[in-house]
């Protein structure tokens, strides 16, 4: 990850150094709408969406007509919903995102076309299950436990439509290359996150 870090860092400044156009700061907001793509383990149950939400910073870096550098640091809410024979069982994951990408105009119009990687670094995990009972909810610090990778890789394919310079209504499909563990189970299932989002841009 350190090695990743410093590929992004010398691109960004790369990208910053060779701009045709004054760099641009915007702020971001969206739905999540995140689900998993279950592994090989024990996993044998059905999931369904878990609605969240992503917010964070942009930067909109121009390189040549039609062609921008656009990195976001970004907080983001993950997971999935599952029911189970005992009850429904909701596991919300908090990530800061970092989606690395080029946005590339489409025909001059203000529709653009984005993609790129993804870096994603786990904060904490809820997990939360109901029935007839009552509610039993768990809050894991994930610096402090070795269940999930706390670093993963993925991409971003979506699009950007600018309603005028400054706001844009975008959505897109991100999802994790890497596995969040290597042995699932009913408690600790084998996944990769995928997470549709839409959302608002602003920039300045």
């Amino acid at each position: 990850m350190k090695r990743l870090f410093i590929l992004a860092l010398g691109l960004f400044l790369t990208s910053a150094a060779f701009a045709q156009n004054p760099i641009r700061l915007g702020v971001k907001a969206g739905l999540n709408l995140p689900d998993i793509i279950k592994g090989d383990g024990n996993n044998d149950f059905d999931t369904k969406l878990n609605p969240g939400f992503n917010a964070g910073i942009t930067l909109d870096i121009p390189l040549i007509t039609g062609l921008a550098f656009t990195p976001e640091l970004l907080y983001a809410t993950k997971g999935y919903k599952a029911e189970t024979t005992f009850g429904d069982f909701t596991q919300t994951t908090h990530f800061i995102d970092v989606p690395i990408l080029a946005s590339i105009n489409l025909g001059g119009s203000g529709l653009n076309l984005v993609a790129g990687p993804q870096v994603s670094f786990l904060l904490s995990t809820k997990n939360k299950f109901e029935n007839g009972i009552g509610t039993v909810e768990q809050e894991i610090i994930e610096d402090k436990s070795d269940r999930f990778k706390k670093s993963l890789v993925g991409g971003v394919i979506g699009f950007r439509y600018d309603i005028n310079n400054k706001v844009d209504i975008h959505g897109r499909y991100a999802l994790d290359f890497q596995k969040n563990n290597t042995d699932g189970s009913k408690e600790t299932p084998e996944f990769r996150n995928q997470v549709f989002s839409v959302g608002l841009g602003l920039k300045f």
